[in-house]
């Protein structure tokens, strides 16, 4: 079990890669698909910030080959491999989910990031291991958070401002807490950094002055956890 672990992490990033081509591309969830159906999401980011989907892809698809040429069974990398393979294995199905039954697919990310997270806080500091799951992490989370948004507006338990402004804190305090443990996953806080970006980017038309606020309030955190972390005591 421990050598298959390797080579079972390339095929399941590999697999997660080529999902949305196989069921047919993810356009992304719909208000249409909720009940209480909504104009726009505040939470979600703008169209072109997903596109980091493409880095992540490839930077974990890289970083499982080189795990498997040169550290296959070395115990830093086989500790972080259990979490990644679940939160890929679950991702092979998130696309498919994701356009069937949105609140299954927002069930999934949650999973999907919570392993995800699991397996940067096991991960070795070398940069071909922390940099794709990371990055991947970070950008996750935020995913997940988009995910959990929308399905509160569109089941009518929370308005689409109110979600907005609850799940960007929350994600704020996760993001903290993470950095707080990894101050040196500068890729997680990029993929939470960017999330937020876009968040901006998204909210800035309509001058939502609140959600653009907290969400710059998120790019702060991200940029100074790790600097006041680790400038501070060992």
């Amino acid at each position: 079990m421990r050598r298959a672990l390797a080579p079972l992490v390339l095929l399941l990033a590999i697999a997660f890669a080529v999902s949305p081509a196989v069921t047919g591309g993810f356009p992304g969830l719909s208000p249409t698909q909720f009940p209480v159906v909504q104009s726009r999401w505040p939470v979600q980011p703008v169209g072109w910030a997903f596109s980091i989907w493409g880095a992540i892809f490839l930077l974990l698809i890289g970083g499982a080959a080189y795990g498997l040429w040169r550290r296959r069974l070395d115990p830093a990398w086989q500790a972080m491999r259990g979490p990644l393979a679940v939160s890929l294995g679950l991702g092979m199905f998130w696309v498919a989910a994701s356009n069937w039954q949105p609140v299954l697919a927002t069930v999934l990310i949650i999973f999907m990031a919570a392993a995800a997270t699991e397996a940067l806080l096991r991960a070795p500091r070398a940069w071909a291991a922390r940099l794709p799951v990371g990055l991947y992490a970070g950008w996750l989370t935020a995913a997940a958070g988009v995910a959990i948004g929308a399905s509160l507006s569109g089941y009518g338990v929370l308005s689409a401002q109110a979600a907005a402004l609850v799940l960007l804190s929350l994600l704020l305090v996760i993001a903290g807490f993470v950095l707080w443990l990894r101050p040196s996953a500068l890729a997680y806080a990029f993929g939470v950094g960017w999330a937020y970006m876009g968040v901006i980017v998204a909210n800035r038309e309509i001058s939502n002055t609140p959600v653009i606020a907290l969400a710059a309030a998120g790019i702060a955190l991200v940029v100074a956890v790790p600097l006041l972390r680790r400038a501070g005591p060992a």
